[in-house]
């Protein structure tokens, strides 16, 4: 089976029409395709869905999902943005956007004196490094952990199927200023699995910053997949397609490598909730 679950079109921040990518996927012989666009946020950005376009969104998948029913399964999910006292209660949006299941992600942080966001993505590493100084000034360990515990108040406090790019916090930082294995780091993530592991939460597995040569691996690497074997934390592997080409890449790479943290299976949804797929290899040449 083939799945991504985690697909941005022009509605946010991809490239093309959502049909795009069904028609792509449906070329690749995915089974299933999500579409889950940047939730609207109250002021201007670059990403996220803009409320004008909730009516016209809803209307035009329901009528794709009806039209492609026979060729494959679509899905229309959206990726919550968090930011504590000001994104939306991920329920209300959910049932708004009449929505079959929620990414929840952190992309901007909010800084402990309410001066501003740091923003964690996009491709440039400058826009990270301005925020750290300016508004954490400087301290990565004091704005790593504000990162972290807003992901931890986010799986708290609202009601998600799939915690995004678990650990993207490490793609600017690229061991510049802290190391995943420092005990103070790690001692992070495993309170952050732990709350997932708790409320039966799904982790993805998301390849989007290896073929956008932005990371070595995947969001989560290779030692928090051990971990999340050893918690038996479920999980999915997305490529966070921006892009129709971009929906299967770097796919082989992560079915690899859960393999070798010992994960045997994935998850994907279907109408009356979740299902296993056991991992299939495909044979090396």
């Amino acid at each position: 089976m083939l799945t991504n679950h985690h697909t941005h079109s022009l509605y946010s921040d991809g490239s093309s029409q959502p049909e795009d990518y069904i028609v792509e996927a449906i070329a690749k012989g995915f089974d299933i395709l999500g579409f889950t666009e940047h939730s609207p946020l109250p002021f201007e950005t670059k990403f996220s869905f803009r409320q004008e376009n909730k009516e016209e969104y809803i209307a035009l998948m329901q009528n794709l999902k009806q039209k492609y029913s026979s060729q494959i399964s679509i899905y229309s999910g959206m990726e919550m943005d968090y930011i504590p006292g000001i994104s939306e209660n991920f329920s209300k949006t959910k049932a708004d956007y009449k929505l079959d299941y929620l990414i929840g992600s952190v992309h901007l942080i909010k800084s402990e004196n309410n001066a501003g966001f740091w923003f964690i993505d996009g491709p440039d590493f400058e826009i990270y490094d301005q925020g750290l100084n300016d508004l954490f000034g400087g301290d990565i360990k004091k704005a790593v952990t504000a990162y972290y515990y807003q992901l931890n108040e986010m799986i708290e406090t609202q009601q998600i199927d799939v915690v995004g790019h678990l650990d993207k916090i490490k793609m600017h930082n690229r061991d510049r200023f802290f190391k995943e294995d420092e005990s103070w780091y790690k001692a992070l993530v495993s309170e952050t699995l732990e709350l997932i592991q708790d409320r039966d939460i799904i982790v993805e597995i998301n390849t989007r910053g290896i073929y956008k040569q932005r990371s070595e691996t995947t969001f989560p690497g290779f030692d928090i997949l051990k971990q999340i074997k050893a918690l038996r934390i479920p999980v999915m592997v997305n490529s966070d397609a921006h892009k129709p080409y971009e929906l299967d890449l770097a796919f082989d790479q992560a079915f690899l490598l859960l393999k070798e943290a010992g994960i045997e299976e994935v998850v994907y949804f279907k109408r009356n909730g979740w299902g296993f797929e056991t991992i299939q290899l495909k044979p090396r040449n």
